[in-house]
């Protein structure tokens, strides 16, 4: 079958590996779709600079993952072979009491050695990919690329939502929405799903602003429109899908005292955390990480009650590269998502 792998000498690229073969408890999947993102590049450009990669190579890339059950592994239970599935594909040490609890994205004891599937461990950028029978989520009845996005950037949008519900029930809540990408998108449509709040979108880019408003933001505006947009009322909630020291300075400059900051993005910038500081008085900050396996299993529900968005471009598996490059020099609006099905196999 074919690949999109990280290999020891720090490349990367589509090759022939044999099929894998589920054991115990695992189920092998045809791989329907697969989104790529920013943390993708990260792991590849990051390798290009040296023979060491992040985690020990080869592995398969693809850590958004939508598929078919093709078989299952002795003692699998849980789906049937046809069912469409979503992987929860953050990794932890199986054991302590997060993991077990379906958190392994805030794991005690975390693997240095993967991040999750497609992070370390052989990922969903492929033909067919083995997981855990209990990492699967039921997806049937949703579009595959739509679904595939679910798994990290609604996941993670959600779980970055959730984490201030209390903020957003305020009246006449505002949510400031910073970089609308592959996550920031989403997370606005989730926001208009789930709660009342005014929701503001930023970005630099027009296109980027139109496809806010599509996905239900009430306003969006360029950085420099941001004070104008909220009518001298700050923002009880500001999401950060950017993470540079400038989107980081706009969002403690727009909250409002007892507001919240939650820094997805991880554009390598800081913010001072002092009394007196950047920050307004009672402000509280957030660094979430991914989701929990419930979660994902909310997202999925959310999206086939109220019809999340996700914008994307899609790609044959013999596409990778190009998928790649198209995100590393921003020509893609919304999700990249690979399609295996749709690339004959030679």
């Amino acid at each position: 079958m074919r690949a999109y792998r990280m290999f020891a000498d720090g490349s990367s690229g589509l090759t022939e590996i044999a099929s894998p073969v589920p054991t115990a408890g695992q189920v092998r999947l045809e791989v329907l779709a697969a989104g790529i993102c920013q943390s993708d590049l990260h792991v590849i450009d990051a390798a290009g600079n040296g023979p060491a990669t992040a985690w020990p190579a080869p592995y398969t890339l693809g850590h958004e993952i939508c598929g078919r059950v093709a078989e299952l592994g002795p003692g699998a239970t849980g789906v049937h072979v046809g069912d469409q599935v979503i992987v929860h594909s953050p990794w932890g040490c199986g054991q302590c009491p997060r993991c077990a609890a379906g958190r392994p994205n805030y794991c005690d004891r975390p693997d240095p050695n993967a991040a999750g599937i497609g992070l370390g461990v052989n990922g969903g950028l492929a033909d067919e990919v083995v997981v855990e029978a209990g990492r699967l989520v039921p997806a049937d009845g949703l579009d595959p690329a739509l679904a595939a996005t679910l798994a990290d950037a609604g996941l993670t949008s959600y779980h970055a939502i959730s984490g201030c519900r209390e903020a957003l029930a305020e009246p006449d809540a505002i949510a400031l929405v910073i970089g609308v990408g592959g996550l920031g998108h989403l997370a606005i449509s989730v926001l208009a799903a789930t709660s009342d709040a005014h929701v503001i979108a930023v970005d630099v880019r027009a296109d980027a602003r139109d496809l806010a408003l599509t996905c239900g933001a009430s306003t969006a505006c360029a950085p420099d429109e941001v004070h104008g947009a909220l009518h001298a009322r700050r923002a009880d909630v500001v999401l950060d899908f950017v993470g540079s020291d400038a989107t980081m300075a706009l969002a403690a400059r727009s909250l409002r005292r007892s507001g919240e900051i939650v820094v997805i993005g991880s554009a390598g910038g800081t913010l001072p955390v002092a009394k007196g500081a950047a920050l307004p008085p009672g402000a509280r900050v957030h660094l979430p990480f991914w989701g929990a396996r419930d979660e994902l299993v909310e997202v999925v529900a959310l999206a086939r009650e109220h019809g999340l968005r996700a914008e994307t471009t899609t790609y044959p598996l013999d596409d990778a590269d190009r998928a790649l490059d198209d995100l590393r020099h921003g020509r893609v609006l919304g999700r990249a998502v690979v399609l295996p099905r749709n690339s004959p196999k030679p």
